[in-house]
């Protein structure tokens, strides 16, 4: 492999309007997490339920924002390798 034509690894892999795409994203699925694990939660009070839900659906958005952060920066590299002509 030829490191000349290599990305050179300080540039960002990730910019500021991505992260704030990605923030919608995962608001996006909160919610519909939240929708999903409120109607799934036993009948206590209507507080309980809401929190419970809150708390199942934060842990889910946060395991969902680890793998679009993992996708994009995955993504990103591989068009600078392909754009460089570099085989992995």
């Amino acid at each position: 492999m030829n490191n000349d034509t290599a990305p050179k690894p300080d540039q960002k892999m990730v910019g500021p309007l991505a992260i704030i795409f990605d923030l919608g994203l995962a608001a996006v699925f909160f919610l519909c997490m939240w929708h999903v694990a409120y109607n799934h939660t036993p009948d206590f009070s209507e507080r309980g339920r809401q929190i419970s839900a809150a708390f199942c659906a934060l842990s889910l958005t946060g395991v969902f924002w680890l793998c679009v952060q993992g996708f994009r920066v995955t993504w990103v590299d591989q068009m600078r390798r392909k754009k460089a002509g570099v085989q992995s």
